[in-house]
């Protein structure tokens, strides 16, 4: 059974700074994963948040040559950030990520793994090559994006933590310590 519910806490509906909502529902994931649920039992479009969560974080950090080393270039998870991208409307964004995605698919396998199992620091041909700083001059915010997507989604409920506690522990079947 399917845990069909984006789950957000009140404080986070109510802050003034819209990342709090893509926070509050990371920590939601994480208590469930915390908690053995398996992702396919997690509602897709919180998982697809936390993912765009992920690789905007990573790109802003340390451009996409980083996202592709951190994240393995896993195949499943590009899918969900397209994904993502398309369903928050950032299409700038996302046709950035169709032009990266292809620099990376033009590279040998040779030279990928090479890259994935190197050093991201020092001297990196490959790195620079993947490197591109027009990610952060399109005037799309992907942190609003992504916030407003949750904050108007049908599945959304915006619970007090002990409600999102209950709610969490009636799906799993147990109590969660709590810290």
């Amino acid at each position: 059974m399917e845990f069909g519910r984006i789950i957000i806490s009140e404080n986070a509906m109510n802050s003034e700074n819209l990342q709090d909502i893509i926070h509050s529902n990371i920590s939601v994931i994480n208590l469930m994963r915390e908690e053995k649920i398996d992702d396919d039992l997690i509602h897709n479009d919180a998982l697809m948040s936390y993912y765009l969560d992920y690789y905007t974080s990573q790109y802003t950090q340390g451009n996409f040559s980083q996202f592709v080393f951190n994240s393995g270039w896993n195949s499943e998870l590009n899918e969900l950030i397209e994904e993502g991208l398309a369903l928050i409307c950032a299409e700038k964004h996302l046709e950035l990520f169709k032009q990266q995605s292809k620099k990376v698919k033009l590279l040998s396998s040779v030279k990928l793994n090479k890259f994935l199992t190197g050093k991201l620091e020092g001297v990196n041909p490959t790195r620079d090559l993947l490197n591109n700083d027009a990610f952060f001059d399109l005037d799309e915010n992907l942190a609003h994006l992504n916030a407003n997507f949750l904050k108007t989604h049908p599945d959304l409920e915006v619970l007090s933590v002990d409600d999102m506690f209950a709610v969490i522990e009636e799906f799993i079947g147990h109590e969660i310590k709590r810290e």
